[in-house]
């Protein structure tokens, strides 16, 4: 713990130090209000009716005898909703999905799609009423099979190149003593957080006002600013406490359908999906099918690299889960090609969830590094280490730091990696096999544009406001940490305001950026209000207020390769007759910028790992080709990790500022996820010399695949 001196006080530095979180009491005490529980005078209900057909277009809405239904105020469908734009690019540089513009023509692309809002006097009555409504449909063929060899896919960038190539890769193949080529599968897989999408829309003064739970409130203001043709600044929106978020949580169709509905009939409407239709409207992890070919000297040095994946979009949307964008920065050869290709398929648009590419992607391109040492005889830590690049494969620029061989070397020392025997399959213990794993993980630490307002007030506190998303990271914690670094003052003395889209414009809770944006843009206020404080200006009432905006800053920066890294080691027991697989320990050492709180960034790297051994081992949404539709939408049907897969799970850290940060931050949110898949995949075939690629790796999975006689591998 650092200490400063102000004046006469001595202040402990209190970013580095664990903090429980500020708002932590009211959240176990529910003085907490998440978006679907704040109380509006005169709130009426709405409730979103799906489609039950894959593709077609709808021929009839039989509406009057659900308006007849006690407490029903209106039914919405595209034969009376309000027109509204598209034709924007967002926030994200990306236009928005369509399934967000709801009720605009009768066209049905996908099973789940919405075709109409129920609205009630409660959320009862509007159910009841959205279960009667009677809609037919004009019903097409459709497909929704992914399929690696799809006559439809095409190269697409989504937020990156779709293809890099640099060398002559079938000569280097060619060159190459050790061959690697193999397919790796990854299924569709689902955001499940705790709180649904919720949203409560009215209009107060001549302001559209949005409560709702989001990654961004600035995000969802210009969205429906632009989507219904407004100003952004008569439209505010507000989401204090969000109960987890992954990615899903941008512009979805229970707001604009709330907005539509407040427009229409002049009072506050609600509108809260389920969990059944958050399968159908809150976005997935889209399947991948990735391949990937490896040529390398006979001592694991490669010569070339070659990872293409695909992934499916909607066919009103195209979403890219850019699953070989990991190889672009993980490994180097002198022949060196990526590719990113989609497929448009009758299914609803996957979207951004946690380490969108960098998960799929890890678990093929690190199975395939472990078969790559295993095929040379190299340890697979030494083999990595061997490989690491000097600047970007792809990019050329140099790295602003790259510490993961002191995440390995730290690792290996802690897991006990010395004392591995690398035989597959000779390790047992009863009628357990047991293996160990590793793999490495990278995610990129980026900052995005943000302006923060902080108030020294009258009474020797200090307010700081910014549009920030706390999605359960502990953001608010943080920053109130920074704040109070930035301002030599005790935490204490801070108080952090977020979530409301009247502070200013600020990045999103996504792409692990949204701490590390937020605390610049805090840290350059700060350090203003500092300087005329030190003037000697006395604080009125009202208190001395300065804006920061770190737009320019972070033009200036230069380009470089910046990156979170970690190392990732799994101990897995698996029972070959049963095909039962459990995780026994997991260990993550990650260099992942400066630490600001210990206690909520070790949560995350934590709850990453165990969503990476829910990837490795559970998650998977199977979808029935006869209706397009998902079998068991719900968390009774789609499998995760529950307390008893996950008995000893660790995350630690090496030291690992980042130099060209004000606080050293680069972002924690999503690196424990990427390779955690991999890792327990490894070590499963260590554990019983079969070979995965298919994940989950299922219980039937296990069962159907038997390493040969004598202990040698096998592939499943």
């Amino acid at each position: 713990m650092t200490t400063v001196t102000t004046g006469r006080t001595t202040v402990k530095g209190a970013v580095g130090t664990s903090h429980t979180r500020v708002e932590g009491r009211d959240k176990v005490t529910g003085a907490a209000r998440y978006a679907g529980e704040i109380p509006f005078a005169d709130l009426a209900h709405g409730w979103l009716v799906l489609s039950t057909v894959a593709r077609g277009r709808i021929r009839s809405i039989d509406t009057d005898a659900v308006l007849g239904m006690p407490g029903v105020l209106t039914v919405l469908h595209h034969g009376n909703a309000p027109r509204v734009d598209t034709d924007y690019i967002g926030m994200l540089g990306i236009p928005p999905d369509p399934t967000a513009a709801v009720f605009q023509d009768e066209r049905v692309p996908h099973a789940g799609w919405p075709v109409a809002l129920v609205v009630a006097e409660t959320p009862e009555q509007a159910r009841e009423a959205a279960e009667a409504l009677a809609v037919t449909y004009d019903t097409e063929p459709h497909d929704i099979a992914l399929t690696a060899d799809h006559p439809d896919a095409y190269p697409a960038e989504g937020h990156m190149p779709a293809e890099t190539e640099k060398g002559d890769l079938a000569a280097g193949l060619a060159a190459s003593t050790v061959v690697v080529d193999e397919e790796y599968t990854t299924p569709e897989e689902h955001h499940s957080m705790m709180e649904p999408h919720a949203a409560t829309a009215l209009w107060d003064g001549g302001r559209l006002e949005v409560v709702d739970s989001n990654q961004g409130t600035t995000w969802v203001q210009g969205e429906l600013a632009k989507m219904f043709s407004l100003d952004e600044s008569p439209v505010r929106v507000r989401s204090e406490h969000i109960g987890g978020g992954f990615g899903s949580k941008g512009l979805r169709a229970h707001q604009v359908s709330a907005v539509m509905a407040a427009t229409l009939l002049e009072r506050p409407v609600r509108v809260v999906m389920t969990r059944r239709q958050m399968f159908s409207l809150a976005g997935y992890r889209s399947p991948t099918t990735q391949r990937v070919r490896l040529g390398a000297d006979a001592d694991g040095r490669l010569r070339a690299l070659e990872h293409r994946s695909l992934n499916q979009t909607s066919t009103v949307y195209e979403f890219v889960e850019p699953g070989a964008g990991v190889a672009r920065v993980m490994y180097d050869a002198e022949a060196h090609r990526t590719a990113n290709h989609v497929v448009r398929l009758d299914v609803p648009s996957p979207t951004f969830m946690r380490a969108p590419g960098e998960a799929p992607g890890s678990f093929a391109i690190e199975v395939a590094l472990d078969e790559l040492a295993e095929r040379c005889g190299v340890d697979p830590i030494e083999l990595r280490l061997r490989n690491e690049p000097d600047v970007g494969p792809v990019s050329g620029l140099p790295f602003s730091s790259r510490n993961l061989a002191a995440c390995f070397h730290e690792g290996a020392r802690r897991f006990g990696w010395a004392d591995r025997d690398p035989r597959p399959g000779v390790r047992r213990e009863g009628r357990w096999l047991l293996g160990t794993g590793t793999a490495a993980a990278s995610f990129g630490a980026g900052a995005g544009p943000s302006t923060a307002l902080l108030t020294a007030e009258a009474d020797g506190t200090f307010t700081v406001r910014i549009a920030a998303a706390d999605i359960g990271t502990g953001a608010r914690t943080a920053l109130t940490l920074v704040a109070a670094d930035a301002l030599e003052v005790a935490p204490e003395r801070v108080r952090v305001r977020i979530g409301d889209s009247d502070f200013g414009p600020a990045m999103i809770a996504g792409g692990s950026m949204g701490t590390r944006s937020w605390a610049w843009a805090i840290t350059a206020a700060a350090g203003e209000l500092r300087e005329r404080l030190a003037l000697g200006t006395s604080v009125p009432p009202e208190g001395i207020t300065v804006r920061s905006d770190t737009t320019e800053a972070l033009g200036a920066l230069a380009q470089k390769e910046r990156h979170s890294f970690g190392a990732q080691f799994a101990e897995v027991a698996v029972d070959t007759a049963t095909g039962e697989v459990r995780v026994r320990r997991m260990l993550g050492i990650f260099a992942a910028g400066r630490i600001v709180n210990p206690l909520t960034a070790r949560n995350q790297l934590v709850g990453g790992m165990i969503w990476g051994i829910s990837m490795a081992l559970h998650e998977e949404a199977v979808r029935d080709r006869a209706s397009g539709g998902l079998y068991g939408p719900d968390l009774a049907g789609y499998h995760v990790a529950t307390h008893a897969d996950v008995p000893d799970v660790e995350a630690d850290w090496v030291d690992d500022p980042d130099p060209d940060d004000p606080v050293g931050i680069k972002g924690v949110g999503e690196i424990g996820i990427v390779g955690a898949a991999a890792a327990v995949a490894n070590a499963v075939w260590h554990a019983t010399g079969v070979r995965h690629r298919n994940l989950p790796i299922r219980p039937d999975r296990v069962l159907s695949a038997a390493a040969p006689e004598g202990g040698g591998a096998a592939d499943a």
